[in-house]
């Protein structure tokens, strides 16, 4: 950073890139531009916001594997060995150097600083205030509204990554600064919002989509930062004065200057964020929950909404998804279904699919003990195969490590599921980067309801949810109030929004991160010493994980698999899973994985039997119990941060150095985090 590298810098409005698939990335701009002449229209002045959103998708949110959200948590978990990438992950963000992810701080910044100069160059227009007095959204308004929007989500992405940080210097030369609560930040960025949101328009509105930000996702967002300035967060206790007059509730331990806590005027940020996520939902425009589905191949409405991502389309739950463009000279960095994508041992270019690292991994007692029978996520959320990247389907090893070893992986972002995927280069598949659906707003709005005592209103909302998961009401929770309530609607959200980058917030904003990762840790060494002591484990819900499957390379007409509820049918079960049909790079012509003994412990008689028909036995469970040092993995990398009850969860990155060392000592640290 340059001195108050908070880009105070002088900015030039252009744009950073042309020409997309996406209408709205479809721009050019002169490389150097006054700030009258961005204000000359709508449209010019959308090119230069749009750089906002180019830099935010790749100078900031995917530092560090989204900034570890999606691989921390009681369900998510980084696959490799000893490695340094999921240090704050795992609550160990202690041992991460100053500057660890410097280039997602200063990004961040940057973003928000040309945000705020073009909301400021708008305000300023005649045909803006114009706009205003008649009350009525319009191209300016919207425009306005979406740079404060911008401008507070880039904020938000700050303060739950790092903390307190400095406020308000953007767009203006300063020698000193300091430290600002977040408490004061969240109450200045509602305030903003509150007031830009009524001339906003809603999805499908002006021909405004989910990849531009929009009132529903504006009414969104006020609802998420005022539940994150109601919930339990680490707050740091070494700043003398640094909250003013907010009073905490305080849980576990004093440590490291810093404290879990949580504020004691909650209530009156959870009702802010409850008339807020409600409003959301009532201003969804043209978007909504999918509830049909409409294809021939399947009835899994949960499953279609990531289908856009690989059809590269906009998906109607998504209130905002960032947009990617694929392969060529104007490819940008697809890095979410890369890295958090169903596994591929492929190269990285020219193969079947091509590589897919598989940095998001889901914790085996999630995936055999969590889910219900009947749960249509299961399958469309957690695949036990990847591809070998030859058009052939292979079994994932829960050997530490990368691609098809590393445990269970999540099956969200599939490039199997592209027509046609894309195979001359890894990262270049074009899909969307997902930010916030529909479900997730109802889901946070039936956590706010039922913290709020509206027991009725939550259960509606979790229902929706649960009715869409199952495809009839069989499956509805009826009769809950208090803490029984509040923790079903954790639970629905941990499997509704597995491997989004969700869990860990939850757990830390209900108050229960310790509690929830000393229970997962519990879960997985019971687990672990029944698979060492009689070869097998079975979970309270009848599924049992073994160390040994029995599997068969098969031929299918379609090699793509979908929805399957028969478990008889190995080649199938469990489902969304297989390859797609590739024509080039490919090897051999049987490319499907026939699977038994995936939710049973297999006798002797059986294997004999499988054995005969061509079936092979293949390791599974036993790759979990194979070696201390295997062993030892899991165990650091399941959240092993946490060492008691009383523990203050440390899940802040580093304020990079020069942002310390230019603030004249007014800004440090906090959490044990290294000062230089």
């Amino acid at each position: 950073m340059k001195k108050l590298l908070i880009y105070i810098l002088p900015v030039t409005l252009c744009i950073a890139f042309t020409q997309c698939k996406k209408s709205w990335l479809d721009t050019s701009s002169p490389s150097n531009v006054d700030d009258a002449f961005v204000t000359t229209s709508p449209s010019e002045t959308f090119k230069t916001l749009s750089w906002c959103y180019a830099n935010y998708r790749q100078n900031c949110i995917m530092g560090t594997y989204r900034w570890n959200d999606p691989i921390g948590s009681d369900a998510e978990m980084y696959p490799e060995d000893g490695s340094s990438n999921n240090l704050n992950a795992i609550g160990r963000s202690d041992q991460l150097p100053i500057n660890a992810v410097s280039g997602g701080f200063n990004g961040l910044y940057a973003t928000l600083a040309r945000a705020a100069k073009v909301a400021g160059l708008i305000k300023a227009k005649a045909a803006y205030q114009a706009d205003v007095a008649g009350g009525k959204a319009t191209d300016w308004t919207q425009l306005y509204g979406e740079a404060m929007t911008i401008k507070a989500m880039c904020y938000f992405d700050l303060i739950k990554h790092f903390g307190d940080v400095p406020y308000g210097y953007e767009n203006t030369t300063v020698a000193d600064y300091t430290l600002t609560s977040r408490f004061a930040i969240y109450d200045s960025l509602i305030a903003d919002l509150k007031s830009v949101e009524p001339l906003m328009y809603k999805i499908g509105e002006g021909g405004i989509n989910a990849e531009r930000m929009s009132r529903t996702f504006c009414d969104a967002l006020i609802g998420e930062l005022a539940l994150f300035s109601g919930g339990y967060q680490t707050i740091r206790t070494d700043v003398d004065g640094l909250y003013g007059n907010v009073a905490f509730t305080k849980k576990g331990a004093e440590q490291y200057g810093c404290v879990y806590a949580r504020r004691t005027d909650y209530l009156t940020y959870y009702n802010i964020a409850d008339q807020y996520l409600q409003a959301a939902m009532d201003n969804k425009g043209s978007s909504g929950l999918i509830t049909t589905d409409g294809r021939a191949t399947s009835n899994n409405p949960f499953q279609k909404h990531f289908q856009y991502f690989a059809d590269r389309a906009v998906s109607p739950e998504s209130l905002f998804q960032l947009g990617n463009i694929q392969g060529g000279v104007q490819a940008t960095t697809s890095e979410y279904p890369y890295a958090f994508g169903r596994p591929s041992d492929g190269g990285s270019a020219n193969a079947a699919p091509t590589k897919t690292f598989g940095a998001l991994r889901i914790i085996p007692t999630v995936y055999y003990g969590e889910f219900e029978n009947g749960d249509k996520r299961r399958d469309a959320s957690v695949t036990v195969t990847g591809s070998n990247g030859d058009g052939n389907e292979k079994i994932l090893s829960f050997t530490p490590g990368n691609k098809s070893t590393g445990g269970i992986a999540t099956n969200k972002w599939d490039e199997n599921r592209m027509s046609p995927p894309y195979q001359s280069a890894q990262r270049n598949s074009g899909m969307d980067w997902p930010i916030l659906r529909m479900a997730d707003v109802i889901l946070l709005s039936a956590e706010v309801k039922a913290e709020l005592g509206q027991s009725a209103a939550a259960i509606t909302l979790v229902n929706q949810i649960r009715q869409r998961a199952f495809g009839n009401t069989n499956h509805n929770i009826s009769g809950l109030t208090g803490d029984a309530l509040k923790e079903a609607v954790m639970q629905e959200r941990k499997l509704e929004l597995l491997g989004e980058g969700t869990r860990r917030w939850d757990m830390i904003r209900s108050g229960k991160y310790d509690e929830k990762a000393l229970a997962v840790r519990a879960d997985m060494t019971t687990m672990i010493n029944d698979l060492k002591s009689q070869g097998y484990h079975t979970f309270p819900n009848g599924n049992t994980i073994a160390n040994y499957i029995y599997t068969k390379m098969v031929t299918l007409a379609n090699p793509l698999t979908y929805d399957v509820t028969d478990s008889t049918r190995p080649e199938l079960y469990p489902g969304w899973r297989g390859q797609y049909n590739y024509t080039q790079y490919v090897k051999g012509t049987a490319h499907n994985l026939a699977i038994v003994g995936l939710f049973t412990n297999i006798d002797a008689t059986t294997a004999a039997t499988l054995v005969t028909q061509g079936y092979t036995k293949t390791n599974w469970g036993i790759n979990l119990t194979s070696s201390a040092a295997t062993i030892a993995a899991y165990d650091r990398n399941i959240l092993s941060g946490v060492t008691s009850p009383n523990d203050p969860p440390r899940y802040y990155w580093p304020i990079p150095t020069e942002t310390i060392s230019n603030s004249k000592g007014k800004v440090s640290n906090g959490y044990g985090l290294p000062q230089s």
